[in-house]
């Protein structure tokens, strides 16, 4: 979630039910681990942006992360963990001839217990899961909302159980059971069903320079908020599968692909079939101190049919980042929309101390964005304008 996004949670109670438990189970491990290591790490930032081309004009913000994490060795070769963490963060907004509007919020940001082995984890609790080859433009992008341009990386995590098991060549294997999630995330336009259980799972190998991974989930997806349904057309709530192949080899340049298909059972026309495809590419350049460039173009559209040919949307993106020296880089993001012949461009300088970092971005975009749209609130790289962040590290 970029840092000028205002979002203001209503949990359900099964979600309020899911942090309780998540919780207890971090608070007993805490006090019935006496042999425990625990560290205490935080991020604290602050962020202005002006956007005169938009409103609000201003957006102005402080956020703090505490983040707990404690390790316990339970026997030889098994291994006891948690993380507890708190978003916090306090903005203002002013629009033209309006009065300032302010916002605060603190909410559960991690909250997972973890049994390991050298081969084997199970996460339980309150998680980022993701996956996939892209980097720009992820049509993986199933369970997070992490926008490349936020200098923070933030996202928020799902409730859930993940288990993983690693082989020795490297291939993995991921299942998953998600429960209490019942808004959007990452693509979805429609929520899952209240009180239903998603599932899904991954198997990822080495093949060739790199490797390739399947995925797959299922849930049941509420329709209600986004249409009224037609008589004769089913219900509201529709079983969803979802299914994606992605890869990425070293060739000498670096080279993924990424593609999914999502069907639902609905009989709505256009509603049945959704297709998003993702190829990319990134080379580091001899130029200088070495200018890294990815390049992905990514499409969507809706089909009759899983093969069907069908008109859809398409962008592409270009991602250049040049370390100017030890202290210092520079970044420019293009998107373009190539469906409605629109650009966007965010270009960032950086400076890094040894745990200060300071980011002036500044930003030229339409002001209805069609990219990460998802995202809850107003967006502030909408229009044109800047931002400044500050951001501490301990």
């Amino acid at each position: 979630m970029l840092p000028g996004y205002f979002h203001r949670d209503e949990y359900p109670m099964s979600a309020s039910i899911g942090r309780a438990v998540c919780c207890t189970l971090l608070l007993h491990l805490a006090q019935t681990a006496p042999s425990q290591t625990g560290e205490l790490h935080g991020q604290a930032s602050g962020w202005l942006t002006a956007n005169p081309d938009a409103s609000p004009l201003f957006q102005t913000g402080l956020r703090y992360i505490p983040d707990i994490l404690i390790k316990k060795e339970v026997s030889d070769g098994f291994n006891a963990d948690m993380e507890l963490s708190l978003n916090s963060y306090a903005a203002a907004r002013a629009a033209a001839n309006d009065h300032p509007r302010y916002e605060w919020n603190a909410r559960l940001y991690r909250a997972w217990l973890r049994l390991s082995t050298d081969r084997f984890e199970a996460r339980v609790g309150l998680q980022k899961i993701n996956f996939g080859s892209a980097l720009l433009l992820r049509p993986l992008m199933w369970f997070d909302r992490l926008d490349p341009r936020d200098p923070l990386q933030l996202t928020d995590g799902v409730y859930g159980l993940l288990a993983r098991y690693y082989f020795p060549d490297n291939a993995n294997v991921w299942l998953w059971g998600l429960y209490g999630n019942n808004e959007t995330k990452g693509w979805e336009l429609a929520p899952t069903e209240n009180k239903t259980l998603e599932y899904g799972g991954r198997a990822q190998s080495p093949l060739w320079t790199g490797e390739v991974g399947v995925t797959f989930h299922h849930r049941r997806a509420d329709l209600s908020p986004l249409i009224s349904i037609p008589n004769g057309t089913g219900g509201t709530v529709v079983p969803e599968d979802r299914l994606g192949i992605d890869g990425k080899w070293d060739i000498g340049i670096g080279v993924w692909l990424e593609a999914v298909l999502i069907r639902q059972e609905s009989d709505i026309p256009g509603e049945r079939y959704q297709r998003q495809g993702t190829a990319g590419a990134d080379y580091t350049f001899p130029v200088g101190n070495g200018l890294y460039a990815a390049t992905e173009y990514f499409r969507s559209d809706n089909p009759s049919g899983p093969f069907a040919a069908a008109a859809g949307a398409g962008f592409s993106a270009l991602s250049l980042n040049y370390p100017v020296d030890l202290l210092d880089q520079v970044s420019v993001i293009v998107y373009r929309d190539w469906r409605n012949h629109e650009w966007y461009r965010l270009i960032t300088w950086q400076r890094t101390y040894d745990n200060w970092s300071f980011y002036l971005l500044g930003f030229w975009n339409p002001e209805n964005i069609q990219i990460f749209r998802s995202q809850a609130g107003a967006n502030p790289l909408a229009g044109t304008g800047f931002q400044f962040m500050l951001i501490f590290n301990h």
